[in-house]
């Protein structure tokens, strides 16, 4: 079978790319670059647990050699600290998960050189396409420049960016808002009064403060500094941005500190989502399909999810053929929750930036939109926290078999160990990925049970049995405890993480349908309303 055809060598086209080859899915990579990114220190990328882990998993050092775990955050206003909250791993307390933050260029070279590493990953520098064309077998492509190349894949992911050429090949529209904020940035390395923390400051008492300005640590004492300007009018001239810089680390430090200026830039930020995510075996990811960024959102989050999200069912497809309804659920579940963050930043920015008559909806007045904010940096709430695919094609419909745990169905599992049948004992999400489904069991003192003995203890060979009959590849792993749930409880969990429901005891034939479920049925399994929901998926999502 053909390779998946990849266009964009991005961090979500190179995520892509090793997320099928980890599922034994071999695609060609078109980058219309030279393959290299220019160093830029100002342009960096924060990513939240699930996203750093999910890159992690794909073999990139970047985020271990390059990149920063927060020790805190800190809300102030004025002059006043608003919140404090602590980061990671600290004893005697369950703190928020630690973003991690490192340059763009540093993840991208890091998921390069992953990618570069792999049999399964064909890279092609300079690679622009113009023609896509279509079959009922695949994709074909025509590369023009340096050498005029004609492309065959199986499928076809446009991962090319907010000016995606697959995009406008495919004539998918890509409605929006233009211009939602603007900010000045300046990449520096100075002494700060909060080593390793992020600072959200909000109407800072200096002259050149504006109305908010963020500060986030890299490695090496080096720190990005972002300021929200006025929606319109204001030109950042050098000598405007350095008069900023002063007066900010002036205003943090008493007086302006020795510093080394990096980098500069200004950015604006636009919020658009296409009409349509798949065209028969072509397919959008990235932000060739959605730009977001407004109130702490990050769209590269979103793009690594998208890969993530895809991955495991074009590995279906490729393998063993894919049903409509499965290669359809990309476009279901990805869409509407980027749809969903969209609207949430949407409505929050009147009230945040100053709007009159909508202050009521965040409760507790300027704290609560500075808790709104820093839920939004940190992954948390509407702005913030990874989707959760409660209505995806792919959720069994509720049944009495089914057990409540701490996870909803649809929602991401909690990442705790787990041990396989071969005695070895992993963090879940290191189980993730490799394209089949999860079957975990609830077993207290299995820390104690010798692993020989395993497969015919107590509920487990009936379990077997179970697992071995499912009609898509699964692995069985066990689990001391779970949030939420008793003993002997099954979890059912998608190759991507995601829950797909959770029973008491081992059900046999529930489990068997949840999982025929979530794979989308069988390969030659329509979607019979597949107009109808698409059509249903675009009334709802819109943000024109």
């Amino acid at each position: 079978m053909d390779p998946v055809i990849v266009v964009g060598a991005g961090p979500v086209g190179l995520a892509l790319s090793l997320a099928l080859a980890a599922q034994g899915v071999p695609s060609v990579l078109l980058d219309e670059g030279p393959g290299k990114d220019e160093p830029r220190p100002a342009r960096t990328v924060v990513l939240r647990e699930d996203t750093a882990d999910l890159v992690e998993r794909l073999g990139c050092s970047a985020l271990r050699d390059e990149g920063l775990r927060w020790a805190g955050w800190r809300s102030v206003r004025r002059k006043q600290l608003v919140r404090a909250v602590p980061l990671g791993d600290e004893q005697g307390t369950v703190p928020l998960p630690s973003p991690v933050h490192l340059p763009q260029h540093a993840l991208t070279a890091g998921l390069r050189a992953a990618a570069a590493a792999h049999d399964l990953v064909e890279m092609v520098p300079f690679s622009r396409i113009d023609t896509l064309e279509q079959d009922a077998d695949g994709v074909t492509v025509h590369t023009r420049e340096p050498g005029s190349t004609w492309w065959r894949g199986s499928y076809l992911v446009g991962c090319d960016g907010a000016r995606s050429t697959v995009r406008k090949l495919l004539d998918i529209r890509f409605p929006g808002r233009t211009a939602v904020e603007r900010h000045a940035v300046a990449a520096l390395r100075a002494e700060l009064p909060w080593p390793g923390e992020a600072v959200l400051h909000r109407s800072p008492p200096w002259r050149s403060g504006g109305t908010e300005v963020t500060a986030r640590p890299l490695p090496g004492g080096v720190w990005r500094l972002d300021w929200l300007l006025p929606p319109r009018g204001e030109l950042v001239t050098p000598d405007a941005l350095i008069l900023r810089i002063r007066d900010t680390l002036e205003g943090w430090c008493g007086e302006t500190p020795a510093y080394d200026l990096l980098d500069t830039g200004v950015y604006t930020l636009h919020h658009r989502l296409a009409r349509r995510w798949r065209s028969g075996r072509a397919f959008l990811a990235g932000d060739a399909a959605h730009l977001l960024g407004a109130l702490g959102t990050q769209g590269l989050d979103e793009g690594l999810r998208d890969a993530e999200n895809l991955a495991w069912k074009l590995a279906q497809a490729w393998h063993q053929g894919a049903s409509e309804v499965l290669l359809d659920s990309y476009q279901a579940e990805r869409r509407a929750a980027v749809a969903a963050r969209l609207r949430a930043a949407d409505q929050s920015l009147p009230i945040l930036r100053g709007g009159a008559g909508l202050r009521t909806l965040v409760q507790g007045g300027a704290r609560g939109h500075d808790t709104l904010l820093a839920d939004g940096h940190l992954g948390c709430g509407p702005l913030g926290a990874p989707p959760s695919y409660t209505h995806s094609p792919l959720a069994p419909q509720p049944a009495e078999a089914h057990a409540p745990v701490g996870t909803a169905p649809g929602a991401p599992v909690a990442d705790v160990r787990v041990t396989a049948p071969d005695g070895t004992a992993v963090r879940l999400r290191e189980r993730l990925g490799q394209g089949h489904l999860l079957v975990i069991l609830v077993a207290p003192g299995t820390g104690v049970w010798d692993r020989r003995h395993w497969l015919t203890a107590g509920v487990m060979p009936r379990l077997v049995d179970a697992v071995n009959a499912l009609p898509a590849k699964a692995e069985l792993l066990v689990t001391e405890s779970y949030p939420g749930a008793t003993a002997h409880t099954v979890l059912l969990v998608r190759p991507d993480g995601h829950l797909v429901a959770a029973f008491n005891g081992v059900r046999a034939a529930e489990l068997y349908a949840a999982a025929d479920t979530a794979r989308g049925g069988g390969a030659g399994t329509a979607h019979g309303d597949r107009a109808r929901t698409t059509a249903s998926s675009d009334r709802t999502a819109d943000v024109d």
